[in-house]
């Protein structure tokens, strides 16, 4: 009983983490402007829905739907991982074959290394690990 709990806990934190994401995201186009370029798009694929996955799973205290959100965010955590790059290590800024908006552009930079793509990969890596943790906890359930 004491793991069910635990797991349920780590389930609402994952869902807390991508409503944060997802937020985020949002009030960085809608509200301050900034136009997402293809890969923020791809990101943002990969986690609106890990917001409604985990939001229905904490309801229902299905903690067999870790699984889709360790898929959706360790995907994602490739896309950001990737983007980040693209922004962060001069030769890879040659590879950015974006559209209209550069995904080497950088909105934000602060401390000079936080972005929004390194936000999302964080927001991401915390969902994947969280979901793993559900998964390993439950083994069998």
């Amino acid at each position: 009983m004491k793991n069910q709990k635990q797991s349920e806990n780590l389930l609402f934190a994952a869902w807390s983490v991508s409503l944060v994401a997802t937020l985020g995201s949002l009030y960085f186009s809608e509200v301050l402007g900034y136009i997402p370029c293809e890969l923020c798009w791809y990101q943002r694929i990969f986690m609106y829905p890990i917001v409604l996955i985990l939001g229905i799973a904490v309801v229902k205290k299905d903690l067999k739907q870790a699984l889709y959100s360790a898929v959706f965010s360790g995907i994602g955590i490739l896309i950001a991982f990737y983007h980040y790059l693209l922004q962060k290590v001069p030769g890879m800024s040659e590879l950015d074959s974006c559209g209209l908006i550069p995904c080497a552009g950088q909105y934000i930079n602060w401390l000079g290394f936080i972005t929004i793509p390194f936000l999302a990969l964080v927001g991401f890596t915390i969902i994947f690990v969280l979901s793993v943790m559900i998964l390993k906890t439950n083994r069998g359930r």
